[in-house]
């Protein structure tokens, strides 16, 4: 048979707060019935306080009582008494959900903010992209043949400088130069700053 624990605010009455504590650190469950008897209404007013909400508070309270019988294996009496202990826990466990509610509402408002983003628009990115083409194709043919044969096989055929003038039977020196030119007036046409 169980016995039923309560406690008193006579010393000789039963066990105090602390002590059963002590008891629930041992396992004892009957000792553990006491504690929430006695601390229930406590805990939940002090994480009510916080959260303002009587369905997360009551939650909150839960596990708060559920963590007093984890956790009282690490109770100090030299440190605090029992109660101020217990409702440390309320406390701390209180503003934890209220920054976990805080940073999901961000994270919420966050995803929203990305839904309403443009998608990316490929059919622009198309119709700019050959445009670009166009404005190139133009400038290339405000280049003289020799910048134009030059550029056209540095650029787009992918040659060397020496690879360049052997193609276009020109001194090395030349086909740099007209390289030169040619991307100079390619870059006035286009609008490039430098």
């Amino acid at each position: 048979m169980k016995e039923v624990v309560q406690i008193s605010r006579n010393p000789s009455a039963g066990p105090d707060l602390q002590e059963l504590v002590s008891r629930v650190a041992l396992g004892d469950e009957d000792a553990f019935a006491g504690v929430y008897d006695a601390v229930v209404s406590p805990v939940t007013g002090v994480v009510r306080a916080v959260l303002r909400d009587q369905a997360q508070s009551e939650e909150v309270a839960q596990e708060v009582l559920v963590e007093v019988w984890r956790t009282s294996p690490r109770y100090r009496p030299d440190v605090g008494t029992a109660i101020n202990w217990i409702l440390t826990l309320a406390h701390r466990r209180a503003v934890d959900r209220v920054r976990s509610v805080d940073a999901a509402a961000a994270r919420e408002h966050k995803a929203a903010l990305l839904e309403q983003l443009p998608e990316y628009d490929e059919v622009a990115e198309h119709v700019e992209a050959r445009l670009e083409r166009e404005q190139v194709r133009r400038c290339l043919r405000t280049l003289t043949e020799l910048q134009h044969q030059a550029v056209t096989l540095a650029y787009y055929r992918g040659l060397t400088y020496r690879e360049v003038a052997e193609a276009l039977a020109v001194p090395l020196g030349t086909a740099k130069t007209r390289l030169r030119d040619g991307l100079i007036r390619l870059r006035d046409c286009l609008g490039v700053t430098a």
